[in-house]
């Protein structure tokens, strides 16, 4: 009996991947336009509830050092890329998945990249507060860690699903995902190194970048892969 490995080929799924790359990227391109352009009620939003979780911040210490060790390590992008590289890893080692592996690695090289051109191209200046409780450095739009955590546990998510794991594999990884990446967003809103719209923004493009990951990988991938085994 054959069993479908990750580079199997599958019926693409072209439309659903197109359709949500396109939309997502509409919604990234009018957030930019809007942060860009420094639209009133958009600033006049982000500094209102920045200035209120900062408050909240700096008296709730213990939660705050909570944030801190969450943002840091356990989902700090370098943390990120270090479960997508052991990913990589077992593709290549455990399924001979060596097209799937190259496409991962470049999927997140490729949005990491992305990423760090928008923050220079956009060069939003991060919040500044008398009495911080964390710091970061670099321009804020949109925020690297909310991006990272999306396109990663994203396409991880995609991949566990093409797989077909079981059951209660898959309802934990999605609740990890679900808790790691808007987990990471509100944390460095809480610190007050990025504005909520930099969160928003982070988790629309790395969105983007998944859908278009996706449709990349249904659609390029080799009809005979020599990466393909079955057992």
């Amino acid at each position: 009996m054959h069993t479908r490995t990750v580079d199997s080929p599958s019926r693409p799924q072209y439309g659903t991947a197109a359709r949500s790359a396109a939309v997502l990227a509409l919604c990234s391109a009018l957030l930019l336009t809007l942060v860009s352009a420094r639209w009133g009620p958009l600033i006049s939003a982000d500094g209102d509830i920045s200035a209120t979780t900062h408050r909240w911040a700096v008296e709730e210490s213990g939660v705050t050092q909570a944030c801190r060790i969450l943002t840091d390590w356990v989902w700090d992008p370098w943390t990120m890329r270090v479960l997508c590289a052991v990913v990589v890893v077992w593709l290549v080692v455990r399924l001979a998945a060596h097209w799937t592996a190259v496409w991962l690695a470049l999927a997140v090289t490729g949005g990491t990249l992305f990423q760090q051109a928008l923050k220079a191209l956009v060069d939003r200046p991060r919040p500044v507060w008398p009495d911080p409780v964390d710091s970061a450095h670099y321009s804020a739009f949109p925020s690297g860690h909310a991006m990272t955590a999306t396109v990663v546990c994203g396409l991880l998510l995609w991949l566990l699903h093409r797989h077909g794991v079981g059951r209660a594999v898959w309802r934990a990884a999605v609740a990890v995902a679900v808790v790691s990446v808007i987990g990471v967003g509100l944390t460095r809103v809480w610190l007050g190194v990025h504005w909520p719209t930099d969160v928003v923004g982070g988790w629309l493009l790395g969105a983007t970048v998944v859908a278009l990951a996706v449709w990349t990988h249904e659609h390029r991938q080799p009809r005979t892969d020599p990466d393909t085994t079955a057992s």
